[in-house]
C-alpha cells in the first residue's frame, strides 16, 4: 500500500501545485524561466479548474501532482524533497490505471524524466527542435499503451 494519498485537486491546491511547478523550474539548471511564478500558479489553477489534476499527499501535505485530460498527460511534478521516493510512480500508476493509452512531451534535456517514463513502459515517438514549445527547448513525445511492454 502506498504511503501517498491521492485525491482530486481542489481550487485551494493551486498555490501548492504552482509552487511545486515553480520549484522544478528554479531547481533545473537547463530550464529557462519564461513565465512568472504567478503565471505558474495560474497555470496550475487552470489545470485544476478543468478537473484534470490529482494531488499526492503525504502526512496531509501536497507533495506532488499530475494533470491528465483523457490520454494526454499535461503535467507530473513532485516537490524537490520527495523526488525519488515513489510519489511520481504512484501518480503515474493512477493515470495508467484510468486509461489504455497515455501520451506526453518531455524535454530532451530532462534525462531523469526520460528514464522514469521508459522504466514505466513508455516508448519514444518523435523528437523536435523545440520550435513548438514556449521554452524553445528540444523535446520528445512519448507514448504508453496497455500491454505494450
Amino acid at each position: 500500500m502506498s504511503r501517498f494519498h491521492l485525491r482530486s485537486a481542489r481550487s485551494t491546491d493551486a498555490g501548492r501545485t504552482g509552487t511545486i511547478l515553480s520549484g522544478f523550474i528554479d531547481d533545473t539548471e537547463w530550464m529557462p524561466r519564461v513565465h512568472s511564478r504567478a503565471q505558474d500558479l495560474g497555470f496550475a489553477a487552470d489545470l485544476i479548474d478543468r478537473g484534470w489534476v490529482t494531488v499526492a499527499e503525504l502526512e496531509g501535505e501536497v507533495v506532488g501532482f499530475s494533470a491528465r485530460d483523457m490520454e494526454v498527460v499535461h503535467a507530473l511534478y513532485v516537490s524537490s524533497d520527495r523526488r525519488g521516493a515513489g510519489c511520481g510512480s504512484v501518480l503515474l500508476g493512477q493515470m495508467m490505471s484510468a486509461t489504455d493509452n497515455l501520451v506526453l512531451w518531455t524535454f530532451q534535456a530532462n534525462i531523469r524524466a526520460q528514464a522514469f517514463y521508459l522504466r514505466h513502459g513508455f516508448v519514444e515517438l518523435e523528437r523536435t527542435d523545440g520550435a513548438g514549445n514556449d521554452e524553445g527547448l528540444p523535446d520528445m513525445r512519448l507514448e504508453w499503451k496497455r500491454g505494450m511492454a
